[in-house]
């Protein structure tokens, strides 16, 4: 019979310090299994020195393109690093991403994923299978072998608030819902305080429910084996 094994990884790390902190703190006490880096933020150079420390949790790159808001019916931009339709831009802009990865971790992404899906859009969608192809790792939505699951999440597609998708009643059904082989989870512990960003506040909400010790004793009631990245069975 096939194991049921659950990846946990924990976005946005490096996004500051109060995520570190969130994110490093999901992985001690909590299910976090995996993060991943945002290597453009202050925070990212002491993330990489707190996941020295921090061996079992592996750390995949964040490409991180910008982040849009949905306000008053249209998306507007928080901020942007590129042209999303400048092919070459988006290509030097994803490997100077990960040659900062490389020089702040000394390590390659276990994966890699990035900020609001951006990825799965051209042409950055061919530039990373590309990439992760090269590099042996899985892409996040992309990969055959792993199903993505982001309905951990607190907020509709458009920002409207969603609370209940990020209780511990909620993340149980998750579980008991996953099928046989591997599956990622995302989530987004830490601590929202300060943050220019349309996800703050449900932060605090999401690392209590993944530290809840009756999540932990559902995932051993059912079976399922906590993985990461780097320990997936081949």
């Amino acid at each position: 019979m096939k194991t049921t094994c659950l990846i946990v990884n924990a976005d946005d790390l490096g996004l500051s310090q109060g995520v570190n902190a969130g994110v490093l703190h999901a992985h001690e006490q909590g299910i976090v299994t995996s993060a991943s880096l945002m290597v453009r933020w202050p925070a990212a150079i002491a993330a990489a020195g707190y996941c020295r420390e921090y061996p079992d949790l592996c750390i995949g790159l964040h490409l991180d393109f910008g982040e849009w808001i949905w306000e008053k019916g249209h998306w507007i931009s928080l901020y942007d690093v590129v042209s999303l339709e400048d092919e070459k831009s988006v290509r030097n802009e994803v490997f100077r991403q990960l040659t900062a990865f490389r020089d702040i971790t000394g390590m390659e992404p276990t994966h890699i994923d990035s900020h609001q899906h951006v990825h799965r859009s051209e042409p950055l969608q061919h530039i990373t299978r590309e990439l992760t192809r090269h590099l042996g790792i899985p892409l996040r939505h992309l990969s055959s072998e792993i199903c993505y699951r982001g309905d951990f999440y607190g907020q509709t597609e458009r920002g409207e608030p969603l609370p209940e998708n990020i209780s511990t009643a909620h993340l149980i059904d998750i579980l008991t819902s996953l099928p046989p082989g591997i599956t990622e989870l995302a989530c987004h512990p830490g601590n929202g305080d300060g943050l220019n960003t349309m996800y703050a506040i449900e932060r605090q909400q999401e690392l209590r429910v993944l530290c809840d010790p009756i999540v932990k004793k559902a995932i051993d009631e059912r079976g399922i084996q906590l993985c990461s990245f780097r320990t997936i069975p081949r």
